[in-house]
Parts: structure tokens; sequence; C-alpha cells
């Protein structure tokens, strides 16, 4: 094997590690929260040794912002792109409810509410990472819905801000309830989603559930 090919290997090897225990460290905190998260666990349920671990990160904060940045971007690759490839702020708004509440199925998706509450009211890193997802999040949503008023596709009603973020809640708490029982989950979301925004009933059409 060539040096280049053997750095390949190094490299797609230590992705292989990372990414598994990126995922072991994602279910731990969802479980467990930060303050009792225990590396060896993480190390052991990933198949590796904690040196593995250490190897790859300095500390369980630095693990943690890595599961925040993780599971962001694997949201993004299966929510967020529903909402940004939608045609109106309205169908982008309503898939990004039901994309999330088909991600809720994943026994990784309890990462941030979980840390949300842990870190509320303090000033750490992981909570700021957390908060600053956050606020994007719903200043985007925001936007939408205000774009869906001017254009008539939404009724008027409280300020987008506030309407983005009691969407954002309705979103995560039926999200967090109904997590895995498809396919109510999705339906339930999308109902919800729609009365809070004053739009009418999808019309019903058991095939078009989400398995």
């Amino acid at each position: 094997m060539t040096a280049k090919g053997v750095r390949r290997a190094q490299a797609d090897r230590r992705a292989r590690t990372r990414s598994a225990l990126l995922e072991a460290a994602a279910r731990g905190l969802s479980t467990y929260g930060y303050a009792n998260l225990v590396l060896d666990r993480v190390a052991g349920e990933a198949g590796y040794t904690r040196g593995a671990l250490y190897h790859l990160f300095a500390n369980k904060e630095e693990l943690a912002l890595a599961v925040v940045r993780w599971v962001e971007e694997t949201w993004n690759a299966e929510v967020g792109r529903l909402a940004a490839e939608a045609a109106d702020p309205v169908d982008g708004l309503m898939a990004l409810a039901r994309g999330h509440a088909a991600y809720c199925r994943r026994d990784v998706a309890g990462v941030m509410m979980t840390l949300r509450v842990e870190f509320a009211g303090q000033d750490h890193p992981v909570g700021r990472a957390i908060t600053d997802i956050v606020d994007r999040l719903e200043a985007d949503c925001a936007d939408r819905i205000a774009a869906g008023r001017a254009a008539g596709a939404i009724p008027p009603g409280p300020p987008p801000a506030e309407t983005a973020a009691a969407y954002l809640g309705t979103v995560e708490a039926i999200g967090i309830q109904l997590a895995g029982r498809a396919p109510w989950d999705v339906e339930l979301t999308d109902r919800a989603v729609r009365g809070l925004l004053g739009l009418p009933p999808a019309p019903t059409d058991p095939g078009a559930r989400a398995s």
C-alpha cells in the first residue's frame, strides 16, 4: 500500500471511530444528561477504549460540543433541507414540522432538549452552543411566518417572533411526547402546527401518512 493509501485508510478509521463515539455520546447525553455522562461508558458502547476517546476529544465538554454540532448537521441534512427546498414559506414550515417529528424517531434526537433544559440559566459553552442554534432556527421560522403573512398564505396573528417561538415549542413538545409512534407523530404535529398558524386542516389521506 502506498503512503497515500495508508493515510487514507487511517483517515477512514479515524472517521469511523469518531462517528461511533459521537453517536454513543449522543445516546448517553439524551438519556443521562451532561453531568451524568460517563466517558468510559460512552467508549465501551461505541466499541472503543477510553484512550481512543481521549485521542479524539480532550474532555467531556469538547465531546459534548462535538455532539451538538453533529446533531445539528444531521438535523439540517434530514430536516432543514426539506424546509430549504420548499417552494413557499408555508410549505417550508410544514415540511420542517413533519420532518422533525420523523427525526425524533431516532434515539439521539433528545440531545438538544436534554442539554437545553440542563443548562438553562447557566453560562456554559454547551448551553451557549445550543442557544445559538435555537436562536438561528427561531429567526428563520419567524422570517417564514412573516413572508407567509405578507403573501396572504398565513392569516394575521401575534408577532412573527412570538409565533415562531410557539411553533418551535409545539413541534419540539410533540416530537418528545410521541417519539417513534408513527404515523401519529407526524400527523398530530401537522395538525397542531396548522392550528397554531391559523391554516386549514390538511385533507385526510391515510395513504399519505408517514410510515
